[in-house]
């Protein structure tokens, strides 16, 4: 039996993107407690793996590694995706991406040592390119079109939910001595992976992919469940299914699809909206937050269990606010979203930044708690300003970048050139996540508070240029965004358009007019 509602195949799908938010809480919740750091330990008191009190860890170079080497694997995962799901299927590929997964989580349970450990994450970060850049695709592909943004933004609230619960999960095993602290809540992350390979069998291809191989009664029938209930001659699945079929004769006549064509003159342009998209998301310090929310809040004078409950008060607030961008984010569109969302980052990272500046002080030799990234201290009232800024960092974030730029990437390249665009644009997310997962313990430690200012000014760069450069892709389907750059109409002029597309979906259009081609694009 193959699942047809499309909200299903939206629950199933974005488990893929809940992997992401397992790893991520796996690591941030686990980093601080003195289990992890006596089994991993390079500190001066001794070899590493042993079981003296107060160990101090992996160094925050090896730290960095340690956490870095999940994007790393998903760089290339990213990567490699594209060809994955040109030759198996966004459906198949996705399966892959699980698969891997249960092998990497396999190594990571096990861990004997930092190498172990490092190769276990990196092979998840394989499974985890592959899933984030091909499940938006999948979603966005199968989606009717004034409903993708919710369902494909589906994909951060499951990066969100992930954390969410891996985090607590992590939190109560952090009770546990010895070495099942941290080796529980690794192998638990296998269960999604699992949930993911088994529903996919029960989940459609992609219609778009199925006419690229000329597979036409699949793709109809594809539609027809999706769209129209079974009836394949509803208006919005005749609609859609013409316009399939017109990008599909267009694009043979431009075969020999490669990489190299994302950088022509005709692509270029969308090619650098969508890798700035992904690399501005991970500029606006968001995975500081959630990486290393510990180090943030050891630094304000949170220590123990305390700093692990309020630091998934962070995680609470990613799942909540997500909830308003998913609802709305097809009716205000894309640029809106993306230009408020980073105007308000800067505002809450440049008060950071002034208050620890303000109010802060170097911390003794060693770190706060001898944790070396834990440089710098703040207490009174002034340390509650931060960790409330902290708090409105991602309340700013999950409404915005979070799910807009999962949302945004798929929906700007042709049909012929969207699995490896996207594979693309999410290996530019992954290399800066990589970057930033390795740069930040040693940054906290040796310029301080000056991090905070990094990411505000980050901030500010990115709404000038999402107001310039970004144009508007809500309502539309992913074949008229054609048009927009075909057009070449100035971003800031571009809107949403939903009118038509409601009107299709209602039944107030005439599919015999859809099919003589009466039904003008927007």
């Amino acid at each position: 039996m193959i699942i047809g509602n499309i909200y299903v195949i939206t629950a199933i799908a974005v488990i893929g993107g809940g992997l992401f938010g397992f790893d991520i809480a796996s690591m941030s919740a686990i980093l601080g407690t003195n289990q992890y750091k006596c089994y991993f330990n390079q500190g001066p008191d001794g070899p590493p793996f042993n079981d003296k009190p107060n160990c101090t860890g992996p160094t925050s170079s090896t730290q960095g590694g340690i956490t870095a080497s999940m994007p790393g694997g998903s760089f290339v995962g990213a990567l490699i995706s594209g060809f994955l799901t040109d030759i198996f299927g966004r459906n198949k590929a996705i399966q892959i991406g699980s698969v891997i997964w249960l092998i990497g989580s396999i190594l990571v349970c096990a861990s004997q040592n930092i190498g172990m450990l490092v190769v276990g994450r990196f092979i998840n970060g394989l499974s985890v390119g592959i899933c984030s850049a091909q499940v938006p695709v999948y979603v966005a592909e199968l989606a009717p079109p004034s409903k993708r943004g919710l369902v494909v933004g589906t994909q951060q609230w499951a990066i969100t939910w992930g954390i969410l619960i891996m985090f607590y999960v992590s939190y109560g095993c952090s009770y546990i001595d010895g070495v099942a602290a941290f080796r529980i809540p690794w192998g638990l992350q296998m269960i999604p992976a699992a949930i993911l390979l088994i529903g996919l069998m029960f989940l459609p291809e992609s219609p778009r992919w199925l006419a690229r191989k000329d597979r036409w009664e699949d793709c109809h029938k594809v539609l027809a469940l999706v769209h129209g209930k079974g009836d394949m001659n509803n208006p919005l699945v005749q609609f859609e299914l013409r316009e399939v079929k017109e990008t599909v004769e267009f694009e043979r006549a431009n075969a020999d699809v490669t990489y190299l064509d994302l950088f022509k003159p005709d692509m270029i342009y969308r090619t650098h909206v969508g890798v700035f998209t992904q690399i501005w998301s991970q500029l606006t310090g968001m995975n500081v937050i959630m990486y290393y929310i510990t180090f943030v809040f050891g630094m304000a004078g949170l220590t123990g269990q305390t700093n692990l409950i309020a630091s998934s008060i962070n995680y609470v607030i990613n799942v909540m606010v997500t909830i308003p961008a998913l609802l709305f984010i097809d009716r205000i569109g894309r640029r809106i979203a993306l230009i408020l969302g980073a105007t308000s980052l800067a505002i809450w990272w440049f008060a950071c930044a002034g208050l620890l500046a303000s109010y802060g002080h170097p911390a003794p030799p060693g770190g706060v708690n001898g944790t070396p990234e834990e440089s710098w201290q703040i207490s009174g009232p002034a340390s509650k300003a931060v960790i409330a800024c902290s708090y409105l960092v991602v309340a700013s974030f999950a409404p915005s970048w979070g799910p807009v730029s999962w949302i945004y990437c798929p929906e700007l390249f042709p049909l012929r050139l969207r699995g490896k665009a996207v594979a693309v644009t999410t290996a530019s997310n992954w290399i800066f996540n990589f970057a930033l997962g390795y740069f930040t313990p040693p940054a906290f430690e040796n310029i301080k508070w000056k991090t905070y200012l990094l990411f505000g000014v980050f901030s500010v760069a990115m709404a000038v240029h999402s107001f310039l450069c970004f144009p508007e892709t809500a309502g539309k389907t992913l074949e008229e965004v054609e048009d927009i750059f075909a057009s070449r109409v100035p971003a800031w002029k571009t809107s949403v358009e939903t009118k038509r597309i409601r009107a299709i979906e209602h039944g107030e259009v005439d599919p015999e007019k859809i099919a003589a081609g009466d039904c003008k694009r927007a």
